[in-house]
């Protein structure tokens, strides 16, 4: 399952990324950081590394 929560958090990451230019809101960083704050609670070391880059992606992105 965590797993689909690492990938649920890769995906609403992509996709704020992905829409900044033409659509990207608010909720959707939110949705993204609440998918990796979700997502870490149980992730393993590894997962966890994965999971503050993403979280470093998305604090580097920022809606214009």
């Amino acid at each position: 399952m965590q797993n689909n929560l690492l990938q649920q958090a890769k995906d609403a990451v992509t996709k704020f990324t992905n829409n900044l230019a033409g659509g990207a809101s608010e909720q959707d960083k939110q949705a993204a950081h609440n998918a990796i704050q979700a997502a870490m609670n149980d992730a393993t070391p590894e997962e966890k590394q994965q999971l503050q880059q993403l979280q470093q992606q998305l604090d580097q992105n920022t809606l214009s």
